[in-house]
Order: C-alpha cells, then structure tokens, then sequence
C-alpha cells in the first residue's frame, strides 16, 4: 500500500514487508537531507511498538569533497536520550542504528562530514503522532 504525502516534507508512506535493509515489516519515512541536499538518507523505521526501535535505509554522499553522515538521538520512553552510533559513507551504504528499548522520539541527524566535522546539518524529528496523523 502506497500513500502520497506532502505535509512535513515527506514524499510518501510505505508500509510493506521486508525492507531495503533486511529488517521485518517496516515504515518508510522517506528522504533525509543535509541543509544542502549534498548528504540524503532514505529512511525506514520500524513501528515505535517495537522493543527495540531501529532506522535503517541507505546513506549517500553526492559530491567527492566531502562525505555524508548520520546519526540518531532516541528519546527513551522511560525518560532520557541516547546517541546511536555514527554511520559515515563516501559513497552509498545500508545503515542501521537501533535503540536500547522503547522510545518515544527519534531524531535522525544528516549531515556533510570532513576532517572529523560535520556541516550543513538537518534533524528530521520522528513521533508516532506524526505517523498516526498520516492518511491511511
């Protein structure tokens, strides 16, 4: 099932069996991109019910001065937050940054990364509010 949307700046949700990466039946957010568009992530999630909560999809960088970066900030639903580990490609690779138990927030950070620095970056916030208030 396919749904167009336009609010939020997402192109579309796609719920679906197996993903791009492998994991069990997931959500596609969509595109995420630095400031520039230079550094884009496709990204799928799993539903926020999951024990663990991951993101995954395939990272890009579209220009040889630089590489592309992202990470993930989890909102834990007990209360605090913690980083996921950097996912950085001079090219295209899967990613996969995963939770350690139930959250109710991610936000997924894309960024441009050279010299061990990060540039033009945007966080894209994931809620199961946004989620639950897309046309079905």
């Amino acid at each position: 099932m396919r749904k167009t949307l336009t609010a939020f700046g997402l192109a579309a949700l796609v719920i679906t069996a197996p993903s791009p990466a492998g994991a069990a039946a997931g959500i596609h957010w969509g595109p995420v991109e630095s400031t520039n568009g230079r550094a884009s992530a496709d990204v799928w999630i799993t539903p926020f019910t999951a024990e663990t909560f991951v993101v995954y999809g395939k990272l890009r960088d579209r220009a040889p001065s630089h590489c592309a970066y992202i990470r993930a900030r989890f909102h834990y639903a007990g209360g605090g937050t913690g980083w996921s580990r950097v996912r950085a490609t001079c090219s295209t690779a899967a990613f996969r940054l995963s939770s350690d138990g139930r959250i109710r927030r991610a936000d997924v950070k894309v960024c441009l990364y050279k010299a061990k620095t990060t540039s033009r970056c945007y966080t894209e916030k994931i809620t199961p509010e946004i989620i639950a208030g897309w046309p079905q």
